[in-house]
């Protein structure tokens, strides 16, 4: 029956800590990237394969895998690029990278030390090529193998499709709004995170929510796929130029800027659960000395 009352215990614990919320989370660390690799980083994807970050200039001219305090830890060179700023990771040493103003999302494996010219790379158009408003973010769901993509502006857009990468690229997606963005109430939408990618949050309530991050608003938001703000945290006092975020498996928040500097954002449990971890130490300590 003791042994019952332990489980129990670890079970709603457990459980507590999947409630997502920015409000729980600090801003713990400020990081300086590589200068010329990673230089006006504009993405950043967490590689679940292999625990690291990789980080995307808009310039196009490198993609660099850094550890979770920005050292570079191998880069490939790219080539053909213009003004890349959407990265995500698929898995199997996969990526997609975006360019805004084509408005193409290019599938690409990472090779460190190896180089690779967008020519040779399978992709897809969101929509036809524009002004520099285009598709600023976009994340990878690996529940149903979709994209959740942002458009910067004039007008911003928030999407959820499906993605055939060809070579070469077939026509124009154009997929419609997930929901009105202008229900955010942000100046521009510079990059979006899915939360499914966070193992803790699976079965929750929060696995299906987004991150969104507006740079000219300085604010990063927790919004459902309807478009509501469940939470919010204020970048003003932190950063100018952040625009770009990922999420680690345990829950570190990554936000990469144009300096290029990196900004870590951690939870911190909330009082009830520490109280309930303590709880279940003392219980267990009990049962070892009896």
């Amino acid at each position: 029956m003791r042994t019952t009352s332990v489980f129990a215990i670890l079970a709603f614990a457990s459980s507590a800590f999947g409630q997502f919320s920015l409000s729980n989370y600090t801003h713990t660390a400020t990081y300086s990237l590589p200068a010329i690799p990673a230089s006006e980083a504009s993405a950043v994807t967490y590689n679940w394969d292999t625990g690291t970050l990789f980080v995307l200039g808009d310039e196009g001219d490198a993609l660099v895998e850094v550890d979770t305090m920005g050292n570079q830890l191998s880069v490939m060179t790219l080539t053909g690029f213009d003004d890349t700023e959407g990265l995500t990771y698929l898995g199997n040493g996969n990526f997609a990278i975006g360019e805004e103003r084509l408005q193409n999302v290019y599938k690409m494996t990472y090779t460190a030390g190896g180089s690779v010219d967008r020519s040779a790379l399978p992709g897809a158009s969101i929509g036809p090529t524009i002004g520099n408003t285009g598709i600023e973010g976009f994340s990878y769901d690996p529940r149903n193998g979709e994209y959740v993509l942002v458009k910067e502006k004039t007008p911003q857009a928030v999407y959820q499709t499906a993605i055939s990468f060809a070579l070469p690229i077939g026509p124009d997606i154009n997929p419609p709004n997930l929901f009105d963005p202008t229900l955010l109430g942000v100046s521009d939408l510079s990059d979006v995170q899915v939360l499914a990618t966070v193992p803790s949050l699976i079965g929750t309530a929060s696995e299906d929510n987004l991150l969104i991050y507006s740079q000219e608003s300085r604010l990063l938001m927790e919004v459902t796929r309807a478009g509501s703000i469940l939470s919010s945290f204020d970048f003003s006092l932190i950063a100018n130029d952040a625009e770009g975020v990922t999420i680690d498996a345990a829950g570190n928040i990554y936000v990469v800027g144009e300096t290029p500097e990196m900004y870590v954002l951690t939870p911190i449990p909330a009082p009830g659960s520490l109280a309930l971890f303590s709880a279940t130490g003392l219980i267990a300590t009990r049962r070892r000395r009896s």
